[in-house]
């Protein structure tokens, strides 16, 4: 059974897998963060926080800051080692995804 309730730009609701480990994002909560066609999405998964899914072009952002010096701002908490090389995987994504867009 599906239940949601969308108020005030809060949404709850459930999904199912699908056989190939696919879910579909409800059309409210592509409206509500503003998820087209097309868009590359990134997953971060941590067996004890949980699933985050996230628009790459704020990805992209983040590690262009770090990349720009800004990585003590950002994560003051992290070492510039560990954010440098979290801003090298961002772009290392987005690399691979823009390629995979160029065979297609």
């Amino acid at each position: 059974m599906k239940s949601k309730n969308a108020v005030q730009q809060k949404y709850m609701g459930s999904v199912k897998v699908g056989p190939k480990g696919q879910i579909v994002i409800p059309k409210e909560v592509r409206e509500m963060f503003n998820i087209n066609t097309g868009d590359t999405l990134v997953l971060l998964a941590d067996s004890e926080k949980g699933i985050a899914i996230e628009r790459m072009s704020i990805f992209n952002a983040i590690a262009d800051a770090i990349l720009q010096g800004r990585s003590k701002q950002l994560y003051p908490e992290m070492s510039e080692d560990d954010t440098a090389k979290f801003a090298e995987h961002v772009k290392q994504m987005k690399n691979e995804d823009a390629e995979k867009e160029g065979n297609e």
